[in-house]
């Protein structure tokens, strides 16, 4: 559908295979969430989940043909309720609330609906809070130790860890890497953002001579399985599409996490979170830090990079001239 289609009356779907209205145009705006906009896999999981427990609601609370151009602000806060009932906490209830937001959102648009009655109802407040960054000394241990004990691959291991804390880039955009998005004669990586947005992020000296000891060893493990793959980071075990998952990365990091004795609840986003943190913290420029870590609005990496008073205070008394 095309803007010009915004205010029409709205259009009735009759469900396909028995199923009700709502669940059909749920499959429908999945699909175009996966294949035009380029979402990733762990957000359209989440929408998936979201907005088929919604339409499932509606589906008992109206029958199996549900009127969407009916639903009123109420009723959606109504099944927010449902889930406080279940136990989930303010923000799963405010992921819930902003997938039926984008929902009716694209409804609209397509005529389905002449409103959306989510954008009525109020985000859950939640409680800013922070997860603590490793220190500089503790993520350089972390990364320099490594070893054949702790880790099922150790040259591979020691990648994850500087590309994740050496280059600030975000778990899935790590395992979306080829091995073409290296560029050597640049010494830079090419990143593939969210919303497929692409950037280019320096390579440092650690990750390159991580890379460079690892490939000889990627290269000799899909040969030996009889294989070929474009992506960077492999499996440890060569069988079917050897890419290496983002949920594989996690329990890596963790595992090398408490082997360094940091917190058990370290993953790869702390180690984003340090990236940005400690270049404010040597006196990199705000702006810069957002080019790097791909934001599109400062105010995400000023949050991001945990920036407090006491850093706001140096970075003016260090840089303005009427603080001198």
């Amino acid at each position: 559908m095309t803007e010009a289609d915004f205010g029409v009356q709205p259009k009735r779907l009759v469900g396909r295979e028995g199923k009700p209205q709502a669940k059909v145009l749920v499959e429908e705006f999945l699909s175009v969430l996966g294949n035009e906009r380029g979402t990733s896999p762990h957000t359209l999981r989440a929408y998936e989940r979201e907005l088929r427990g919604f339409a499932e609601y509606l589906s008992r609370a109206q029958g199996t043909q549900v009127e969407l151009e009916r639903i009123e602000h109420l009723q959606v806060r109504a099944y927010l309720g449902t889930l406080y009932a279940k136990g989930l906490s303010k923000a799963s209830v405010a992921r819930a609330l902003a997938a039926i937001r984008s929902w009716f959102k694209w409804l609209a648009k397509a005529g389905y609906v002449q409103q959306n009655p989510a954008a009525l109802v109020a985000t859950p407040k939640l409680p800013r809070h922070l997860p603590r960054v490793p220190t500089i000394e503790e993520m350089n241990r972390a990364v320099d130790g490594v070893k054949e004990e702790t880790a099922a691959w150790p040259a591979r291991d020691r990648v994850i860890l500087e590309l994740l804390y050496g280059c600030g880039i975000r778990n899935a955009e790590l395992v979306g890497l080829d091995l073409d998005d290296i560029l050597w004669t640049n010494d830079a990586i090419l990143v593939r953002g969210k919303g497929r947005k692409e950037r280019y992020v320096p390579l440092g000296d650690g990750a390159a001579e991580a890379l460079r000891a690892y490939l000889p060893e990627r290269q000799q493990r899909l040969q030996g399985a009889g294989k070929h793959s474009p992506a960077l980071l492999l499996n440890a075990r060569i069988r079917g599409n050897p890419r290496l998952t983002t949920r594989s990365v996690g329990r890596i990091v963790k595992t090398l996490a408490v082997a360094s004795g940091l917190p058990a609840e370290v993953h790869p986003h702390t180690l984003r979170h340090a990236f940005g943190t400690h270049l404010l913290e040597e006196g990199a420029d705000l702006r810069a830090i957002q080019e790097l870590l791909g934001h599109e609005r400062l105010s995400t990496t000023q949050r991001y990079t945990q920036l407090t008073a006491r850093q706001v205070a140096e970075v003016y008394d260090r840089t303005h001239p009427r603080a001198k």
